[in-house]
């Protein structure tokens, strides 16, 4: 995807004209084949998100992107946020859930490692299936994970209600994992074009993480943001 065009709107919108050197953590160059089937399909900016005050810059821009893709090429734009639960945070989740089962009108796939949806209500059921001797461990790290789910679903509602407000389309998902390998995998899996996330250097951990050989551009904030939170 052509950074530039993107970057020029933004800095006209916002009045800067410095974004390009303090935005783009990552360049995929384009080729003409990728330029050619762009103007023939939809646009999809993927956000990394937690609902922190970074992440929540992250999706703003990631809105305002569309709302101006959208008036300059007429193009469907997609917005999608991913938010990740970590490894470490999921209490052994494997010794102790059997099974796990999500519901929603918009399932996209169904895979205990992932859930996408656009945006409904996120239900959830857990059943779990111990040993007599782990029954209270699983009582007790069932309880754990009931309350990552419902976390979750408060940060991606957070999300859903920021797009409803620009009348943008949205996606999101709920991954399990390392985040810069997940981010991979959404990105690759919906043909993104570009990654937003809420940091504003290449020196990052997860944009050290995600590699050179990513599939798709990707953006930080602006250094000037937090300069206005000091």
């Amino acid at each position: 995807m052509n950074l530039k065009p993107i970057l020029v709107r933004l800095q006209n919108a916002i009045g800067r004209d410095d974004l390009i050197d303090q935005m783009v953590l990552i360049s995929v160059p384009e080729t003409p084949f990728s330029a050619q089937a762009q103007s023939a399909k939809s646009i999809n900016l993927i956000v990394g998100y937690n609902s922190s005050p970074n992440s929540h810059t992250a999706l703003d821009i990631a809105l305002l992107i569309a709302h101006q893709t959208r008036l300059a090429t007429k193009a469907q734009v997609t917005v999608q946020v991913v938010y990740v639960i970590e490894e470490n945070q999921r209490s052994h989740r494997g010794d102790v859930l059997q099974r796990e089962k999500f519901v929603s009108q918009h399932v996209a796939e169904q895979n205990p490692s992932q859930y996408s949806t656009g945006f409904s209500l996120i239900e959830f059921d857990t059943s779990v299936t111990t040993q007599p001797k782990m029954q209270d461990n699983a009582a007790g790290s069932q309880e754990i994970l009931v309350d990552k789910f419902a976390q979750a679903e408060c940060i991606l509602r957070q999300a859903s209600c920021l797009a409803a407000e620009w009348k943008s389309s949205f996606k999101a998902h709920l991954r399990f994992g390392c985040i810069a390998k997940e981010l991979r995998k959404v990105v690759k899996l919906e043909a993104a074009n570009l990654l937003l996330l809420g940091c504003n250097s290449v020196n990052h951990p997860i944009v050290q993480q995600l590699g050179s050989n990513f599939p798709c551009s990707v953006l930080g904030i602006p250094n000037f943001v937090n300069e206005k939170c000091v």
